[in-house]
């Protein structure tokens, strides 16, 4: 009785083929250490907040397209005429000395142009937009470092080193930069060394004196041989006619001292 009982039970109990029992008991092992999301505190998330990088906004949508390529400005007729100005100066003048424009007053301008025109020195005011590239593709490119900011070229036909330095000297607030003569840079101290050098009259005088004295010198020492000569033969002649003349005294002595008459 009791056989069959339970036979009956197993049979409900057990699951019949091709179904799947409608409850599973799945047992998980425990984790030995267990982690849990720790919250952030208040006022950390608030300075996490405030410091959060925000990137800028494009000022320009990239969505939006490109704007067309502005056509090359020309030349104006103001900037062909400084330019034609400016290989003039630089061509016709030996000296081209570069200052810094410093703001002058009218006055002290005027009265220091007046006195660079007495001794042939000319002012020259040009701008740096028109007057570097024009240095960039000359021979002078090496006076490109001297133009920043406002510069101004003191040039002349002659080099009148001696005397712009004087009058520059008279104004300190004026620097001087550098410059070039007859295709030679000079620096500041350049130019103030080359003013101390003696005028091109006074080296002239002393080259013309000094070859003189050499002339002189050569003269003499090929002149010297021939009058040495000529006095030699002076000499010589003069004891030939004195031997000469003692000869036929020393012969009258033996003349018969008296001749028979006729």
């Amino acid at each position: 009785m009791a056989v069959s009982v339970a036979g009956m039970l197993r049979g409900g109990l057990l699951p019949q083929a091709g179904r799947l029992p409608t409850l599973q008991t799945v047992r998980y092992g425990s984790k030995a250490v267990t982690r849990h999301h720790r919250v952030m505190h208040f006022e950390r998330q608030k300075l996490m907040a405030l410091t959060e990088y925000i990137p800028p906004k494009p000022v320009i949508n990239p969505r939006c397209l490109s704007p067309p390529p502005s056509p090359p400005q020309e030349e104006t007729g103001l900037i062909r005429l400084l330019r034609r100005e400016i290989a003039a100066v630089f061509h016709d003048n030996r000296m081209i000395a570069v200052c810094q424009n410093v703001a002058l007053s009218a006055e002290d301008k005027l009265l220091l142009r007046h006195q660079l025109r007495k001794h042939k020195i000319l002012m020259k005011i040009f701008p740096s937009q028109v007057l570097k590239p024009y240095l960039e593709k000359s021979k002078y490119q090496n006076l490109l470092p001297l133009f920043v900011g406002h510069n101004m070229l003191l040039v002349s036909a002659e080099p009148k080193v001696k005397e712009m330095v004087r009058i520059l000297k008279s104004v300190p607030f004026l620097p001087l930069l550098g410059g070039c003569i007859d295709d030679t840079i000079l620096s500041r101290q350049g130019f103030i060394n080359y003013s101390k050098l003696p005028s091109l009259a006074a080296v002239q005088g002393e080259l013309v004196g000094g070859l003189s004295l050499l002339m002189a010198q050569t003269h003499s020492l090929l002149q010297h041989q021939p009058h040495q000569l000529i006095a030699l033969l002076d000499q010589y002649v003069r004891q030939q006619r004195e031997g000469n003349s003692i000869e036929p005294a020393n012969g009258k002595l033996d003349l018969p001292d008296s001749v028979p008459d006729s």
